[in-house]
Order: structure tokens, then C-alpha cells, then sequence
């Protein structure tokens, strides 16, 4: 699907609010809002919007800490990588779960309360995930640069 300017005005403006109705977002893209309407209904059913969410402050849900860990599995199989995936997706605390090249196979986002909560996670989850040979956990001191938003 080709996206023009025009769509990209709406995806950057969803992505910034996406609770605005759609004549505030057919206002802001210079658009009636028939056609406004229909351009987003286009985007959703062709994919390139997925879903709508709310974004909540993790510090203010006592989810202050965010640890990146980096696993290395003991074999390559597929079957080790299925399992290993299957297993990571169903672990509540992990945000992101990167498939990597490089040193680690994987890259986790954790987030947790505090170093005694990603204790708890890391025994009760991390440490049981099948396959894992190494684990590297490092914690992020400051949030520099955080967006949902895709450059479009």
C-alpha cells in the first residue's frame, strides 16, 4: 500500500493523541472529515495501525526500574528458539524480547519495582526459560529518549 503525505499527516498526528476525534485530527491534517475518516479506517484495515492504546507512566504504577538482559541460549535449533520464545512471551514483566545478532541471542526490556523485584522476576521467570546458557542483566540509571512514535 502506498502511504502519501496526506497519510503520513494522520499517522504522525495519531501517534502524538490518538484519543482526538477524527474532526480534531481532519482539522489538524487539513482534511474534511469524511475523508479524514476514511484515510484511517484505509490505514487500519490495511495494518499500518495496529491498535489503539493507553500509555501509562511506569514510575507511577512502581515500575521504576528497567533492566535490559542480554541471554545467550546453549544451541541454535530451532526447537530451542521456539521454546525459548514461546516460553519468554508468557513471562509478564518483559516488555520487548529481541531476536539478535551479534554477542547475546536475545535482548530483554524488564521492568520492575526496584533490584529486589527483578530479583524475584529473574528467579521465578528468567532463570527457569529453557535453553538459556548465559544471562547478562543491566539496569538503566535515567531514561534519556522514550517514544512509541515510528518515524513516518
Amino acid at each position: 500500500m502506498e502511504i502519501d503525505q496526506i497519510d503520513r499527516r494522520i499517522l504522525v498526528a495519531l501517534q502524538k493523541g490518538g484519543r482526538m476525534s477524527h474532526a480534531e485530527l481532519s482539522d489538524k491534517v487539513n482534511l474534511s472529515p469524511s475523508a479524514c475518516h476514511r484515510r484511517v479506517q484505509r490505514l487500519e484495515k490495511d495494518g499500518i495501525i495496529r491498535d489503539y492504546v493507553a500509555l501509562l507512566d511506569a514510575r507511577k504504577i512502581g515500575r521504576k526500574t528497567t533492566v535490559f538482559v542480554e541471554i545467550t541460549l546453549s544451541a541454535q535449533a530451532d526447537e530451542v528458539l521456539d521454546a525459548f520464545e514461546k516460553a519468554v512471551a508468557r513471562v509478564p514483566d518483559v516488555l520487548e524480547c529481541h531476536l539478535m545478532a551479534g554477542s547475546a541471542d536475545y535482548l530483554l526490556k524488564v521492568v520492575a519495582a526496584d533490584t529486589d523485584d527483578f530479583a524475584a522476576i529473574h528467579r521465578r521467570h528468567l532463570a527457569s526459560l529453557p535453553g538459556v546458557q548465559t544471562m547478562q542483566s543491566s539496569f538503566a540509571l535515567r531514561t534519556v529518549v522514550s517514544t512509541t512514535a515510528l518515524p513516518v
